[in-house]
């Protein structure tokens, strides 16, 4: 079962490289595959036994010398950021489907590509197999960043490549360290180190995925530059790649370092987080924005995974697929109104609300939840965050509470600029509601967000058992 969730859009990607369909069929055929994704997904739920651990397990011994194996299988965690892996990718395939990019086969191919392989990172119970993952989520990117992207996009492209390389090779240094050291590249297997410097290799190559401050320099012309539907996947479901490998391999393996470096990571994910929030305040368009509060959430996220306490890392987890759903469905509307304006300036929107009310209501909708008002999926995840880093100490809160009240600031401001105040230049009285197509894409979404924020439960009491007790072992 996991093997065929990883492997069936790599599959249906080289179906889209080789059959010499016409641009818009092609992507017809790439969000078929998409939504075929999605039901092997909702399959592997039913199937999951959420009171048990690891499970849906495939194993086959690849370099035994080295004790490298194929090692995929799902925790409860990692099932539901691979569901959110699988319905943002359907959504923004099927909005590139709609938009009729250029090159269509070499672009659904690619987006389906890069569904596979994230899909593998979060799946990966292996070292070296989370890093041939790790790795071939990037190639897409380059490609999708570097060729379909904007103006500015060759910059965009060498700073997101320089600083992923940089991480990456961190990374792979500390994965060979710790494979020889254990005797397995098994994350089952091996058990845990106290090497720092290893730790660090680690630390920093996530730190570098999330962002988290002050890694953080490729993030908004990367964001900025990409096809609205490309910054939906990079924002709402690559970051969460740094969530799986910060708490299945950072916290689970290496407990004295994390004890070690805990204040230092909390101070950075703390300025990260009020930093973003701030950026996010001042910004002066919706893609600028949504990259800030990107920013703010993911230090948010890590402060709540290094909380090392059950209710601080169920936020995180809850968080992080809110996170990725409110995103994803902010860069899908910013294309949207691209689409309909040729700009997300605030300068040059306004009154869209107007004869709009299906724009209007799913981006209201989208920044209430955004902005965390009590009783959506937001405000439960921020609540368990702060509730969780409260008992690592006050001040962590303090300030944590402070920035998210700036973070219903920038979506007031956003929600007010796109939607309301006087009409600005760039709308014109024949710019459409959203069509029945782009209705198709973000509905979904925002149905998830609706869904979670009724039952929030539904993620944060279907933990998996050996998480508990990685984090208490850490705790000690």
């Amino acid at each position: 079962m996991t093997t065929a969730l990883i492997f069936l859009p790599l599959a249906g990607a080289l179906l889209v490289w080789l059959l010499p369909l016409p641009g818009r069929a092609s992507g017809v055929l790439a969000t078929l595959i998409a939504l075929a994704e999605v039901a092997l997904f909702a399959v592997a739920v039913g199937r999951f036994d959420f009171g048990e651990s690891l499970q849906l397990v495939d194993r086959q011994s690849w370099f035994s010398d080295l004790g490298v194996s194929y090692h995929v299988g799902f925790f409860g965690f990692s099932l539901w950021l691979a569901g959110l892996t699988v319905v943002v990718c359907a959504a923004a395939i099927g909005y590139a489907t709609w938009a009729n990019r250029e090159r269509a086969r070499a672009y659904h191919g690619l987006l389906l590509f890069l569904t596979g392989s994230i899909v593998g990172v979060f799946a990966a119970q292996d070292l070296l197999v989370f890093y041939v993952f790790f790795e071939a989520m990037l190639i897409p990117l380059y490609v999708l960043i570097g060729v379909w992207g904007g103006e500015r996009r060759a910059f965009a492209t060498v700073k997101f490549v320089v600083y992923t390389m940089a991480g990456s090779l961190l990374m792979l240094a500390s994965i060979i360290v710790f494979g020889l050291s254990q005797g397995t590249f098994d994350l089952v297997d091996s058990g845990v180190s106290s090497n720092d410097w290893v730790f660090l290799g680690f630390l920093a190559a996530f730190a570098v995925k999330a962002p988290l401050f002050p890694f953080h320099g490729w993030l908004v012309d990367a964001y900025r530059e990409s096809p609205s539907e490309v910054a939906a996947i990079l924002s709402g479901v690559v970051s969460k790649a740094a969530v799986y490998g910060l708490f299945r391999i950072a916290i689970a393996k290496f407990p004295e370092p994390v004890q070690d470096f805990q204040v230092p990571i909390l101070v950075a994910a703390t300025i990260g987080l009020v930093y973003g929030s701030l950026l996010a305040f001042r910004a002066r368009d919706v893609r600028s924005v949504t990259a800030y509060s990107s920013m703010a959430q993911m230090g948010l996220i890590v402060m709540g995974l290094f909380s090392l306490n059950e209710l601080g890392i169920n936020g995180a987890i809850l968080q992080s697929v809110a996170h990725g759903l409110v995103s994803a469905s902010l860069f899908l509307l910013a294309g949207m109104l691209e689409t309909r304006t040729g700009t997300s300036a605030f300068a040059r929107l306004g009154g869209l609300a107007r004869g709009r009310p299906d724009l209007a209501t799913v981006l209201l909708v989208v920044g209430i939840i955004a902005l965390a008002v009590p009783g959506s999926v937001s405000f439960a995840g921020e609540f368990l965050i702060l509730a969780g880093i409260y008992a690592e100490g006050w001040g962590w809160a303090a300030i944590g509470a402070g920035a998210i009240v700036l973070a219903a600031m920038y979506m007031l401001r956003l929600i007010s600029a796109v939607l309301h105040r006087s009409r600005g230049e760039a709308v014109r009285d024949e710019a459409l509601d959203l069509r029945p197509a782009e209705l198709a894409v973000v509905l979904p979404l925002l149905a998830a967000l609706l869904f979670l924020s009724a039952s929030p439960n539904s993620i944060t009491e279907r933990n998996f058992p050996i998480q508990r007790a990685d984090v208490a072992e850490a705790a000690e």
